[in-house]
C-alpha cells in the first residue's frame, strides 16, 4: 500500500483520534486531581485558620474591630453555613465549584466570580506579554551566542544566571525608579496602556528569559554537534540559516516543557507586579484580600491559577507533536 493510500485509510485516522482522546482523557483527569487538591487546600485554610470567621466578616463589614453580639454572630454562621459539620461545609463547598460558584467576597460583599471576572483581563495580557517577550529575548539571545567561545558568549550566560536568579518584583521597582520616577520615560503608576506595559512585561519577562535561555542554550549547544547540522553547512546553508531551520527547531523542545510551569508562575507574578506598578488587575485586589484575610477571594484567585497551570500544560504537551511529529501522546 501506497503511502498515499495509507494517509487515507480511515481506520489509520480513527486509531490516531483514539489514542488523542485517550491522552486528552487522561490529562483532563489528571488536572481534574490538581483542581480537586487545589480546592481541597484552599477549603481547610478557610476552615482552619485561627480566629471566629463570623467575627472578621462582621469586622469588615463594619471597617474596625467591633464586640459582636451572640445573636449577630448567629446570623452570620447561618447565613455563609459555619454552623454546619465540617464535611458538610466541604460537600457544599465542592458542590458550589462544580457549579462555578467561588463563593462570596467578605470584603467587597459580591461573588468572587464576579470580582475576578471583573479584573483578570489586564493580568492575563500582562502574563502572556511577558510569556512572548521571555521567548523572544532567549531565542534571539541564543540564536546568536550559543555554540560560540567570544566575549559576547560568556557575558549573555552570566547576564542569564544572574536574571534567573532576580526576584522580578526587585527588577520591577528597580526599574519604576530609574525609568519612571528619574528619568520619567513611563508612567509611574500602571496605566492600561501600551507604553504603561513595557515595564511590568519586562519586569517579568526578564527573570524567565534567563531561565529559559539557559535551557535553549545547553540544548542548542548540543544540537549544533549533532550530524544533520554537519551536513547542512556541507550543502552550503549559512551558519544563521543552519540554526534557525534546523538547530532551533530541536532545541526549543525544553523550553517549551517548562512554558506549562512558567505560564502558572507568571500569572502569579504578574499579580505581585500590579501591585508593584498600582495597575488594574488582581494583583490589587489580592493585596486587599489578603491584607483582610478575605479568603473565599484569595482562594478564588489560588483556584484560577491552578486552573490556568493545567490548560497550559495540556496545550504544551500538545505542541510538542506539533514541533516534532515524531513525538506521540502518550
Amino acid at each position: 500500500m501506497s503511502a498515499v493510500s495509507e494517509d487515507r485509510d480511515p481506520s489509520r485516522r480513527d486509531g490516531g483520534l483514539s489514542v488523542s482522546l485517550v491522552w486528552l482523557g487522561r490529562r483532563l483527569l489528571a488536572g481534574m486531581v490538581v483542581l480537586w487538591a487545589a480546592a481541597t487546600f484552599t477549603f481547610l485554610v478557610q476552615s482552619l485558620l485561627p480566629g471566629d470567621r463570623a467575627q472578621l466578616i462582621i469586622n469588615l463589614a463594619a471597617g474596625n474591630i467591633v464586640n459582636a453580639t451572640p445573636a449577630e454572630l448567629d446570623a452570620v454562621n447561618a447565613k455563609y453555613g459555619f454552623d454546619q459539620p465540617l464535611i458538610a461545609q466541604y460537600a457544599r463547598y465542592l458542590a458550589g465549584l462544580v457549579q462555578g460558584d467561588l463563593g462570596v467576597s467578605y470584603q467587597q460583599h459580591k461573588p468572587v466570580t464576579a470580582i475576578i471576572a471583573a479584573q483578570i483581563g489586564p493580568t492575563i495580557v500582562l502574563a502572556f506579554a511577558a510569556l512572548a517577550t521571555a521567548w523572544i529575548i532567549a531565542i534571539s539571545v541564543t540564536v546568536f551566542a550559543a555554540g560560540r567561545d567570544n566575549i559576547w558568549s560568556r557575558l549573555s550566560t552570566g547576564a542569564q544566571v544572574v536574571l534567573a536568579t532576580t526576584p522580578p518584583y526587585w527588577i520591577g521597582t528597580i526599574m519604576l525608579v530609574v525609568f519612571a520616577v528619574q528619568l520619567r520615560l513611563f508612567p509611574v503608576e500602571g496605566q492600561n496602556t501600551l507604553i504603561g506595559l513595557v515595564l511590568p512585561t519586562l519586569s517579568l519577562a526578564l527573570p524567565l528569559a534567563g531561565f529559559l535561555g539557559q535551557s535553549l542554550q545547553d540544548e542548542f549547544t548540543r544540537v549544533l554537534e549533532q550530524p544533520f547540522v554537519t551536513s547542512a553547512r556541507m550543502r552550503g546553508m549559512s551558519d544563521l540559516g543552519v540554526r534557525l531551520r534546523h538547530v532551533l527547531r530541536h532545541a526549543v523542545l525544553p523550553g517549551i516543557s517548562l512554558s506549562g510551569w512558567a505560564v502558572g508562575k507568571l500569572f502569579s507574578g504578574a499579580v505581585l507586579i500590579e501591585a508593584v506598578f498600582a495597575r488594574q488587575g488582581l494583583g490589587g485586589i489580592l493585596v486587599s484580600a489578603t491584607a483582610a484575610r478575605d479568603v473565599p477571594l484569595v482562594s478564588g484567585i489560588v483556584l484560577l491559577s491552578a486552573a490556568i497551570y493545567v490548560a497550559a500544560s495540556i496545550v504544551v504537551d500538545r505542541t510538542y507533536s506539533i514541533i516534532d511529529p515524531r513525538i506521540k501522546p502518550a
